[in-house]
């Protein structure tokens, strides 16, 4: 909990409180429904918390921005996402039954009524547009970009056209390189925001929606 004092100095007390209660309820939810790998339980805040806001580092979402975490698993990045910016609307989805319920309560349990989370998959989403995609751990890039292709909105309303975050490791050469050169894509480094081993080969990659 303190690396996510240390590296966003400026939360309210809600978003402290917030973020100091994560590590407890993924306990308790952990022991029922196996959301996160057994061994990274007990360094949530590092491996799961912090991970995800990296994207923040990138990306200052703008309120009443529409964002899709897609493939969410247990939360990841969503929730912490809605916690750091609870004024944007997030909307969580994941094809596992047991995985939403974990992120439907966690969200009551934190008061985050910015949060929706559907069990469903992005290309069976009708009607709904995004600003933004998130994702950690889902698929290759060039299956994220198919199955999103038809989901962003026309309309830009931040720095960076609207388009997909995807949360990476290791080398990633093939499968930028496999998305095709008529993609924009750029990949940030997640150790220049954050230090620790665990966030050496992690990286942000943007495609361009």
């Amino acid at each position: 909990m303190q690396d996510i004092l240390d590296y966003f100095p400026d939360l309210t007390e809600l978003q402290i409180n917030q973020f100091s209660q994560l590590g407890e309820l993924y306990k308790e939810w952990n022991a029922k429904i196996n959301v996160v790998s057994r061994k990274d339980i007990d360094n949530i805040y590092e491996k799961h918390v912090l991970h995800s806001l990296s994207i923040a580092k990138v990306m200052d979402f703008k309120p009443d921005a529409e964002i899709l975490d897609l493939g969410t698993g247990g939360g990841f990045p969503g929730i912490p996402l809605a916690i750091l910016f609870p004024e944007t609307n997030f909307t969580l989805i994941d094809g596992t039954r047991k995985k939403i319920t974990v992120v439907q309560e966690v969200a009551k349990a934190l008061g985050l009524t910015n949060v929706k989370a559907k069990q469903v998959r992005a290309e069976e989403l009708k009607g709904q547009k995004f600003d933004f995609i998130v994702t950690r751990a889902v698929a290759t890039l060039d299956k994220l970009m198919m199955w999103t292709q038809k989901l962003y909105k026309k309309d830009h309303q931040h720095f960076m056209p609207n388009g997909l975050f995807a949360l990476k490791g290791g080398d990633l050469t093939k499968e930028i390189k496999a998305i095709g050169k008529g993609e924009y894509t750029e990949k940030f480094s997640v150790w220049k925001f954050f230090d620790g081993e665990f966030f050496e080969e992690k990286f942000i990659v943007y495609v361009q929606g």
